[in-house]
């Protein structure tokens, strides 16, 4: 018999020929379907067989993906240039040199796949490369591109499929389409780009399409990814992360049964976490500590000395282990699944199946590995600042929803949790003028657990949030009104009772921005002024004024502004409503 390395490299070789040939979709589907079936029962067979190790069998099927996408685009790309719309430069690879990047995220780009990964991919174009047909508009060419690209891949025929994919890691998969140019995105990136999407970014890699274009584009977004400094906010953002994924976690205790070793505790996910984190901290001053391969960058990190040996040992031997198990897992069916069986004797045959005489001696060696990791990744995060009074950390990053978060928001008296997160969630991507520097959303991370929880405290939570929605989307800019309210929480408060209970002082502050300074002066929101008081601040404000309109302008802000704080001071009890009455007459 052949080697598997002999049979994998003629896999390899054939798949190429045989979607090169091919005439139609129809035909380059059961090309890459035919071809995947059979590299996936080789990997199976030597990884069972012993023959090949953890790193032989996520870099085959990371291989076997790789050449299933490019196939695919080369094929689009050909299609394209038979109908016309792309120029034809004769290269037998017409998606080269073409300014359309294909990168591979998560375990793809790391050349971690398992057995029944999706793929995630994120498309980009760029525009100074493309070799499009005068009259064709490149954002549409390129997602219809996309969507079949999507269709080849996943689409079941009776050949089955070749990979689920996945393109929501793009930025802001809400609002943006499938494919972006490159601009579109490091303008994104440089001007909304989250944590966690660093942390993606960490592992990309252009894997079909224009690989030179795409290199090329990720050397551009380094500075983005690898910052050099970390401010707290950034830091606080990385730990709410570690929240986010337990997001879709039911589960809290470490068990056999049922026990989920992907995002379960003690899981993988947690050691690639644990690892990204210092990367995202550290990578930016030592880039050698830039690995996408978990097990490359916890040799690194422990080289540096930002982990010590043995703990880089542990949690290598853990990854290893769980990985292994998860293949196993994920031949018995070629479902996506992480979690270990529930009941009884699915697990004692899965135990055997994996190479354990019994459940129990599969447990002794599970638990232990599954503690090692919960227990070295807890230590990363003891430190962590709260980022609220009650200490609920709530999270608003990644794309799901935190239960924790939705029942802490429902637990303080919101009662549409979800729309909350999904309001946040569009401040941190720059939906407002207010949002857009990364200064003010940094600054906002720090002050938004606090003002959820003021206007939690209002008479009608929701109606409260959406008026400072309204306000925050009036303002010009952010990061001043951030700033106060960090170092002001009176003032917090304070806005927060105008916009739960006075919706017309809630209009007239996010319509006239110098209010928020009045508001800010001591004197101003005290005791009401005297008239003399009140002259001397008008002739102060009236003298420098050039004209008759501007004195108009002038005394008719004044009177607003006036108006305003008192109906602050009634609202913060300073005053009592009857003597606003002699006030107003002022």
């Amino acid at each position: 018999g052949q080697a598997p390395e002999e049979t994998r490299a003629k896999l390899l070789e054939r798949v190429v020929e045989e979607a090169g040939q091919a005439q139609s979709v129809a035909e380059v589907m059961a090309a890459l379907r035919r071809f995947k079936n059979e590299i996936a029962l080789l990997t199976a067979l030597a990884d069972l067989g012993g023959v090949w190790d953890l790193s032989e069998v996520t870099g085959t099927l990371t291989q076997a993906a790789d050449a299933a996408v490019q196939q695919a685009v080369r094929f689009l790309f050909r299609q394209a240039i038979a109908y016309g719309s792309c120029l034809d430069t004769d290269d037998p690879q017409p998606e080269q040199n073409s300014g359309y990047i294909v990168l591979g995220m998560g375990k793809y780009g790391a050349g971690e796949l398992n057995y029944s990964s999706d793929i995630d991919l994120v498309v980009f174009y760029d525009k100074q490369r493309l070799k499009l047909r005068a009259d064709i508009e490149a954002q549409p060419f390129f997602v219809r591109l996309t969507r079949e690209l999507v269709r080849i891949l996943q689409e079941r025929t009776g050949d089955g499929y070749v990979f689920r994919t996945d393109l929501r890691l793009r930025p802001d998969p809400g609002a943006t389409q499938i494919a972006l140019s490159t601009d579109a995105a490091l303008t994104y990136y440089e001007s909304f780009g989250q944590n966690w999407e660093r942390a993606a970014m960490i592992k990309a890699r252009p894997v079909a399409g224009d690989i030179e274009a795409g290199k090329a584009f990720l050397a551009e977004l380094s500075p983005f990814i690898w910052r050099k400094y970390l401010d707290f906010a950034a830091i606080a953002d990385i730990h709410a992360m570690k929240r986010q994924i337990h997001a879709h976690r039911g589960f809290g205790q470490i068990g056999v049964a049922g026990h989920n070793i992907k995002l379960g505790r003690g899981g993988i996910r947690e050691i690639e976490f644990f690892v990204q984190t210092q990367q995202l901290i550290a990578g930016g001053r030592q880039p050698d500590l830039r690995a996408p391969e978990t097990l490359t960058a916890l040799n690194r990190l422990a080289k540096r000395g930002w982990i010590k040996p043995e703990v880089r040992d542990d949690l290598a031997r853990s990854y290893i282990f769980l990985r292994g198990i998860e293949h196993r897992l994920q031949m018995v069916a070629d479902e996506q699944t992480h979690s270990l069986p529930e009941n009884s004797e699915a697990l004692a045959a899965f135990a055997r199946f994996a190479g354990y005489e019994s459940v129990s001696e599969f447990s002794a060696e599970l638990v232990p590995r599954l503690e090692a990791v919960q227990r070295h990744y807890a230590a990363l995060f003891e430190d962590m600042p709260e980022l609220t009074r009650g200490g609920a950390n709530m999270v608003f990053a990644g794309e799901a929803d935190d239960p924790q978060t939705v029942e802490a928001l429902a637990k303080m008296g919101y009662s549409q949790p979800h729309q909350v997160i999904a309001t946040v969630r569009g401040w941190h991507h720059g939906r407002y003028p207010a949002v857009r520097s990364a200064r003010a959303r940094e600054l906002l991370t720090e002050v938004q657990a606090l003002l959820i929880e003021a206007l939690a405290e209002t008479a009608n939570p929701d109606s409260a949030f959406a008026s400072f929605d309204r306000f925050l989307s009036q303002l010009p800019a952010g990061v001043q009104l951030f700033s106060l309210l960090r170092a002001n929480p009176n003032l917090l408060r304070l806005i927060a009772d105008i916009m739960g209970s006075a919706p017309r002082l809630a209009r007239i502050l996010s319509r006239r921005r110098r209010v928020l300074d009045a508001v800010l002066d001591p004197r101003l929101i005290g005791t009401l002024p005297t008239p003399e008081e009140l002259d001397a601040l008008i002739r102060e404000e009236l003298e420098s004024a050039s004209d008759f309109q501007e004195v108009l302008d002038r005394a008719r802000v004044i009177g607003n502004e006036q108006m305003f704080l008192i109906g602050v001071r009634i609202l913060s009890g300073i005053i009592v409503p009857s003597q606003a009455g002699g006030a107003y007459a002022l």
